[in-house]
């Protein structure tokens, strides 16, 4: 064979290797995709049950029950719309996790329609106060954070 026809299988070759390798990945990786959903999303295109998702939005109030098991809690997710969706958890709560705050829960529906997470993220606003600042002044948060600054000794320059 020639060496141009050689060149040329050697490229058809290293082609067809790098396009099934492409289609390889992107079919493994489909299956650990985790794609981000709102109530409204849910209720216009409802994903198939078991299918791992994100779904996010607001903690809706009063809706945060314990179970009597004492680690599984149920609670319903809301958006913009009148959509609410039924969520368990089995685990630790987050510290900010509360009625009213901003949720991101990982995991999948049941075939009953209840998104059953498997982990839960609680988002706060540019306006997050530590629970240790909470109820003080302005002026009072303003001094124990200097103070705090004055305490934190400084890097060396480099």
């Amino acid at each position: 064979m020639a060496p141009k026809h050689q060149r040329l299988v050697l490229v058809m070759v290293a082609l067809i290797v790098l396009i099934a390798a492409a289609m390889l990945a992107a079919w493994g990786l489909r299956s650990q995709a985790d794609y981000f959903y709102l109530p409204e999303d849910v209720a216009e295109n409802p994903p198939e049950p078991g299918r791992a998702i994100r779904l996010g939005g607001m903690v809706q109030q009063g809706s945060i029950q314990t179970l009597p098991d004492g680690v599984t809690i149920s609670f319903s997710v809301t958006g913009r719309g009148a959509n609410a969706i039924p969520v368990t958890y089995r685990g630790i709560v987050p510290d900010l996790f509360v009625e009213g705050s901003g949720v991101i829960a990982n995991g999948r529906f049941d075939e009953g329609g209840t998104f059953e997470a498997e982990t839960l993220l609680a988002k706060h606003d540019e306006n997050y106060t530590p629970r240790e600042l909470e109820g003080l002044s302005d002026e009072a948060m303003h001094d124990v954070l200097e103070e705090s600054a004055a305490a934190t000794p400084e890097y060396p320059a480099q």
